[in-house]
C-alpha cells in the first residue's frame, strides 16, 4: 500500500477519514485497564460528520470509564472488510455529563442499554479527541486485487494495494 505524509493536505486526510468511518456505525474502542491489559469493546459512535472528536455513549459505572481515569488513552478500530476498508483512530478520552450534546446525539434504541433514556443517572458520553489516525483503504473488487497480484508477478513491480496513510488529525483539525 501506498504510504505518503499527510502534512501537505490536512483538509483532505480529514475529510477522507470522515469518508471512512461515516458509514462504520461500529468501533472497538481499545481502553489500558488498572492491572495494564488492554482490553476492547464494541462501540455505537454517534456523530457521522467526524470534525476530530467522536462521541460515545457509555455507563458512568462501567469498566471501561473505569479505566480511563487512569489511562485516558484510547484507540478505536473500524473495519468495513467487504470494501477493505480499515481506519486505527488514537486519541485521548474525556468522560462528558454534557446534557445538550446527549439530547443531540440521543435515539431511542439506545434505551436498550439505558432504559430511563436522557434521564437515566448512569449515562454519559465518551468524548474521544484524536490526536492521530491511520487508514488503509483497497480496491475491494476481487478482480482487480487478482489483477494487480498478476500484474506485479509478471513485471516484478510491488503491488498496489491501495492507499494506506497516517493522519496528524489534532495538527488537520486545527488548520480547519
Amino acid at each position: 500500500m501506498n504510504s505518503t505524509s499527510t502534512e501537505n493536505h490536512p483538509a483532505d486526510d480529514l475529510a477522507k477519514l470522515r469518508d471512512l468511518i461515516k458509514d462504520i456505525k461500529f468501533a472497538m474502542l481499545t481502553t489500558v485497564s488498572r492491572a495494564g491489559l488492554l482490553v476492547s469493546r464494541p462501540m455505537t459512535t454517534q456523530n457521522e460528520n467526524f470534525d476530530g472528536v467522536l462521541w460515545f455513549f457509555a455507563g458512568l459505572d462501567s469498566p471501561k470509564t473505569e479505566d480511563l481515569e487512569a489511562h485516558p488513552e484510547v484507540n478505536l478500530a473500524y473495519a468495513k472488510p467487504g470494501s477493505m476498508e480499515f481506519v486505527s483512530v488514537s486519541g485521548t478520552a474525556k468522560i462528558s455529563m454534557d446534557r445538550a450534546k446527549m439530547q443531540e446525539l440521543w435515539s431511542d434504541t439506545y434505551k436498550a442499554w439505558f432504559p430511563q433514556g436522557l434521564d437515566d443517572p448512569n449515562l454519559c458520553l465518551l468524548r474521544i479527541e484524536v490526536t492521530a489516525a491511520e487508514y488503509w483503504d483497497s480496491p475491494s473488487a476481487k478482480v482487480v486485487q487478482i489483477l494487480g497480484y498478476l500484474k506485479s508477478k509478471i513485471t516484478g513491480e510491488k503491488e498496489n494495494l491501495g492507499e494506506h496513510r497516517r493522519v496528524n488529525v489534532a495538527h488537520a483539525a486545527k488548520s480547519r
